[in-house]
């Protein structure tokens, strides 16, 4: 694991301290080194990973400089056999409290057997019992949390050739919305749902919305999208930022069974219209603008610009009126005008089947055109489900996300903190900043998740330094790769809290392969595969190997998944995710398209897309889509290839366009002119991609078929940017 650069524990000296940490007392920070070193030291050689708790929970507060933490961690686990040294490691009596803890400790034996030990030993067989037994454990997890059904479920699962993997809850009925709006076991509607703060304004007191206050909002918009006279089960966009009425919005227009078209509130107008036409969405609700910086950016105007259908718009700066509206859109107000005054705080929930659309999610295919995703009402429960056991949200918990409901992690924070009867937390602003660092210490969240780009910004710009994120029983961490060195500054700022990482796809409604409480979790790996989840990696001829065996290749899974998709609106779903792919137990194993690979110590780390797509800063997105641009961008440019190229070290992919001329004999006299220019023209796609480096290359490597093969060019300059830094 460690470079032979990193001296071990025992050779580090006082004055390796000092240059570490120029002004701390070196002398003293040494003495308590060694007191840490021994007091972990028996009769033979001290455990390395019981030497680093001690020093997570002696030594390294997070006022210590960060080279001092590097140091030592490094130093800790020196010679360590495993590629993988957990960063964090449970303690008994604290799993002993977790959501999967309480149930083991309660029920460990009936649903285990005789070789129950206690929750951290035998999580491996709960795990196994998830997908053996899915009736008893899926059952075990709607009680606890308390989900509720109109009509119960005859079973939990049953085979059938009319859903791929088989039909979950035949013959259910419930709302999804309904069951965020009721006061979970042991929790009141008095509790607190959402706590929220607005940019800007972060030396005031935080907002809080009650559950009982937020029923009432959501009542009110679900009863005004009545009075629209929109068929039920229309589709109705949502494009704005995941604030408190964003929030509100969703559910009630779930509440009412009609369907969320999910539009992320960074889209130029194209890709809005884009997705409105897929999902043939027959209203949308936006802003007049979104407040950064007390900057006004406009909202309204790309909605209006992608010819959108009649618009309800919320003003930003609260109740000021809007100006120059469409003939058939409504302000906010008079769209809440519109409710008889008696029917404002009540509504009766639309009570629909199980396989019920509730909200149309886009994800990037390798085509150009996004895939248009259904979530149904069991989406939300496979969503929940992974915050109840992986991440451990509990009643009274306080869950923070900065993201956007126009992708999945927005609607995933929804139900994730309310169908476990925790807070909400939303920071209406930018999360690369003080204020939001204020924000998560004063709302005191207890389970703090995001993308690792975010987890940079702040190492890079120090912006949390002086705040106390004592709260956070843990972080977590989805969308893309992350960086040892980031994260383990990020657990450095709360006391050494574990970071659960959390790979899935909006496809699935969760995750595939995650972390537990109840594992010891080592940085940027994934300690189990999620609940109720079984994984398969592929080998060099696409068969799967023996399950728990060492190796890479692109991952697969069991397609009896719960929570999972059975039907894609603009394209064929057994083609996109089955066709073609190995059997396992006479079943066709779901493609997902990320290569991963198991370590010997039984972790998973992933190795980025196995397809043509990339994650850029949380967002994945099809090399073709960029491709499409670059191309137009210089007439001396026969084709481009869009590349996702992780940087050394790990982290976020960064983006690479391999460049072809027309005239092999010419050159482009300044790149960083052409990179500059691609990044103009990638901002009609989304503001938020940019080019890090652009390579001329004669011509792209294709397969006999002509298909460009990306993967190649990625292997190359993955391994052109090692070699550079080798030599410096």
């Amino acid at each position: 694991m460690a470079a032979a650069s990193h001296k071990p524990l025992g050779a580090i000296t006082a004055d390796d301290l000092a240059a570490a940490a120029p002004g701390l007392d070196a002398a003293a920070l040494h003495s308590a080194l060694r007191c840490a070193v021994d007091s972990c030291t028996g009769e033979g050689a001290a455990d390395p990973a019981a030497v680093w708790g001690e020093l997570c929970r002696s030594l390294l507060r997070p006022d210590v400089p960060f080279a001092v933490h590097r140091m030592l961690y490094y130093g800790c686990f020196a010679g360590f056999p495993s590629p993988t040294p957990p960063a964090w490691t449970p303690d008994p009596k604290e799993a002993a409290l977790t959501n999967v803890g309480r149930i083991m400790e309660a029920r460990g034996r009936e649903l285990i057997g005789d070789t129950y030990k206690d929750p951290i030993i035998s999580f491996p067989d709960l795990y196994k019992f998830s997908n053996e037994n899915p009736e008893a454990y899926w059952k075990m997890v709607f009680d606890d949390m308390g989900v509720e059904f109109s009509v119960e479920p005859s079973c939990i699962w049953r085979a059938s050739d009319a859903y791929p993997g088989g039909e979950w809850l035949p013959g259910a009925e419930l709302n999804a919305a309904a069951n965020c709006l009721t006061a979970k076991p042991g929790r009141s509607s008095d509790d607190v749902a959402i706590v929220w703060r607005d940019e800007g304004k972060d030396s005031e007191p935080l907002n809080f919305m009650t559950l009982v206050e937020l029923k009432k909002k959501v009542c009110l918009v679900a009863n005004a999208l009545d009075a629209l006279n929109l068929p039920k089960g229309s589709a109705i966009a949502i494009d704005m930022p995941m604030n408190v009425n964003a929030v509100v919005i969703y559910l009630a227009i779930v509440l009412a069974g009609h369907v969320v078209v999910s539009i992320a509130d960074s889209f130029a107008a194209p890709a809005i219209s884009t997705r409105l036409k897929i999902s043939e969405a027959k209203a949308i609700f936006t802003q007049d603008y979104i407040l950064r910086d007390d900057k006004e950016l406009p909202l309204y105007s790309r909605v209006v610009e992608a010819k959108a259908p009649m618009a309800i718009v919320i003003p930003v700066r609260g109740s000021l009126p809007i100006k120059g509206l469409r003939a058939n859109d409504l302000s906010w107000q008079d769209f809440l005008g519109r409710v008889n005054d008696a029917k404002v705080e009540n509504y009766a929930a639309v009570m629909q089947p199980a396989y019920a659309f509730t909200n149309i999610l886009f994800s990037s295919g390798t085509t150009g055109e996004p895939k248009a995703i259904p979530w149904t009402h069991i989406t939300p429960l496979k969503a929940a489900a992974d915050g109840w056991c992986h991440m451990d949200i509990r009643k009274g918990d306080v869950v923070a996300w900065p993201t956007n409901l126009g992708w999945m992690m927005g609607p995933w924070l929804v139900y994730a903190s309310l169908l476990n009867g925790a807070s909400m937390a939303l920071y209406n602003g930018s999360p690369n900043s003080s204020g939001f660092a204020k924000f998560v210490q004063d709302a005191k969240v207890t389970m703090l998740g995001l993308v690792p780009s975010i987890a940079r910004t702040w190492k890079n710009t120090d912006c949390t330094a002086g705040f106390d994120w004592s709260t956070i029983r843990c972080f977590s961490s989805s969308g893309e790769a992350s960086s040892v060195d980031d994260y383990l500054w990020l657990m450095g700022r709360a006391c050494y809290k574990p970071v659960i990482e959390y790979c899935g796809g909006t496809e699935i409604g969760g995750g595939f392969v995650t972390g537990s409480l109840l594992q010891p979790q080592a940085l940027s790996a994934f300690s189990t595969p999620a609940m109720g989840c079984n994984l398969f990696i592929l080998d060099s001829n696409g068969n799967p190997l023996p399950q728990d065996s060492v190796g890479i290749g692109e991952l697969a899974l069991d397609p009896v998944l719960f929570g999972s998709s059975t039907t894609l609106l603009n394209a064929d779903h057994q083609e996109v995710y089955f066709n073609g792919m190995p059997e396992w137990n006479g079943k066709v194993l779901r493609r997902h398209g990320d290569e991963f690979e198991r370590t010997r110590d039984g972790y998973y780390r992933a190795h980025g897309r196995a397809d043509d797509t990339m994650n850029l800063g949380g967002i994945k997105v099809s090399s073709i889509e960029i491709e499409r641009i670059c191309n137009r961008v210089n007439d001396a440019i026969l084709e481009t290839a869009a590349i996702g190229v992780p940087p050394v070290g790990g982290g976020p992919e960064q983006l690479t366009i391999a460049v072809v001329l027309k005239d092999q004999s010419s050159q482009i006299d300044d790149l960083n002119q052409l990179k500059l220019a691609f990044n103009v023209a990638l901002k009609k796609l989304n503001p938020l991609f940019k080019v890090s480096s652009v390579v001329v290359v004669p011509s792209l490597p294709r397969t006999a078929s002509n298909k460009v093969m990306r993967r190649v060019l990625r292997k190359e300059f993955t391994q052109a940017s090692q070699a550079k830094v080798s030599k410096i």
